[in-house]
């Protein structure tokens, strides 16, 4: 059975999916065809139940839940860390107008119950640090690897999304999961075993999937991609475990008792 497998081109995805590119697992009769995307592009793409397997943002979720089951492998947590709103010094404290990657990407909900009155714009998230530089935007949400690189644009830091939202609950900020059709429910368990697997070999197998990551690390040095892909692929990859499936659901009702979500589903977990 062919399934797509849609997913960001970026220094975790890519690393986090290296071993099943390079034919290191054994995947039960099932190939997988790699599809690449922005995170928004995929989060509008499940809203159609395009793909067999993909990344989401959590915030997407309650969007798709018809479509998706969730997998407790394949996601992207920051356990004190996270999406960062930066803006040039000489902005206010407290930015009045952010520019963000996407109203349905997990780092747009965390702003908004951060600070609930905030104007926001969208932008590709590629641009955004730029166009705070520039002076476009008084402030932005930068993910991926705009999180470690800021600082050479001279922007300061407004807030760490994460550790706000470490500091608040004590729970790690689950930003991104792997979600796979519902019409594949009689299968679910054995290809997220096929995934959880992947995963784990790419993590044992760490130099040499790093090296196949380095092609979606724009503009991080091999070090910088060492140190990002460690944020975003690890331990909470291989299994969200109570603790992350818990993070997820109080995300998820915070969202919805804010008004920022419209809907709240049954959070379906395949193990």
């Amino acid at each position: 059975m062919e399934l797509t497998l849609a997913h960001s081109p970026d220094a975790d995805d890519a690393f986090m999916f290296a071993a099943l590119s390079l034919g290191k697992v054994n995947t039960r009769g099932y190939t997988f065809r790699h599809v690449l995307a922005d995170i928004e592009s995929l989060n509008r793409a499940a809203w159609e139940g395009r793909y067999d397997v993909s990344a989401i943002s959590f915030h997407a979720y309650p969007y798709v839940a018809q479509h998706y089951l969730l997998l407790t492998c394949g996601a992207s947590v920051g356990d004190g860390y996270g999406p960062v709103v930066v803006a040039r010094p000489e902005e206010p404290s407290v930015p009045s107008l952010v520019a963000v990657p996407g109203e349905w990407t997990t780092a747009y909900l965390a702003l908004k119950l951060w600070h609930p009155k905030v104007e926001t714009i969208s932008l590709p998230f590629d641009r955004i640090g730029e166009a705070v530089k520039e002076g476009e935007v008084p402030a932005g949400l930068l993910i991926h690897e705009g999180q470690l690189t800021y600082g050479r644009d001279q922007l300061r830091l407004v807030v760490d999304l994460g550790r706000w939202w470490k500091e608040r609950t004590g729970l790690p900020l689950p930003l991104g999961g792997n979600v796979l059709h519902r019409r594949h429910h009689g299968y679910a368990s054995e290809i997220a075993a096929v995934l959880r697997e992947a995963i784990a070999c790419s993590l044992s197998h760490r130099e040499e999937c790093l090296n196949q990551a380095l092609a979606y690390a724009r503009g991080l040095s091999p070090e910088e991609a060492d140190r990002f892909v460690g944020m975003y692929v690890n331990d909470w990859t291989l299994d969200l475990g109570e603790k992350g499936r818990r993070a997820v659901r109080l995300l998820l009702e915070e969202g919805y008792s804010q008004g920022i979500i419209s809907q709240l589903p049954t959070l379906d977990w395949v193990n």
